[in-house]
């Protein structure tokens, strides 16, 4: 998980970090290659750019309290590999991550949104009725993968 923080510094009198239970939450962290270019991508599918966890380095890019994506530069990126090199994920795929919507509709939409903003999506047939479970992979500029899915509950 990686913090980029302009966060102000608590004063001795605040209760410390220790203290307060931090809420279970899930850091998403992609390699880009034009920064600006996928926050107005992220943004315009539905994510929130929290400036207190950005900089040229990074972008905090909030789905909702628990759900976010670091969208990160391939040098700042590389810095957390170890032996590893940063995948060209036009090419390579490393993950994809799963975002539950609350409709097909909603499915649809959320492809249609992230074609007409530079990425694109493609449909894999999963042998279940659209009743059950409807999902479409969406990749970003930089090629990483989202499947929008939604099921029956």
């Amino acid at each position: 998980m990686v913090f980029i923080t302009k966060a102000k510094m608590r004063t001795y009198d605040e209760p410390s970090w220790e203290d307060k239970a931090m809420a279970k939450m899930v850091f998403i962290n992609l390699p880009v290659t034009d920064m600006q270019r996928s926050i107005k991508f992220y943004e315009a599918i539905g994510f929130k750019q929290n400036m207190d966890y950005s900089d040229e380095n990074g972008a905090g890019m909030m789905w909702d309290d628990n759900i976010w994506i670091m969208l990160l530069t391939h040098d700042f990126y590389q810095q957390f590999l170890s032996c590893q090199l940063v995948a060209n994920t036009q090419e390579v795929s490393g993950s994809m991550t799963a975002l539950s919507m609350d409709s097909i509709e909603e499915v649809k939409k959320f492809a249609q949104t992230a074609k007409e903003n530079g990425g694109d999506f493609y449909h894999v047939e999963l042998g279940m009725p659209e009743e059950q479970m409807y999902e479409l992979e969406v990749k970003d500029p930089d090629g990483n993968i989202l499947s929008a899915a939604w099921m029956a509950m």
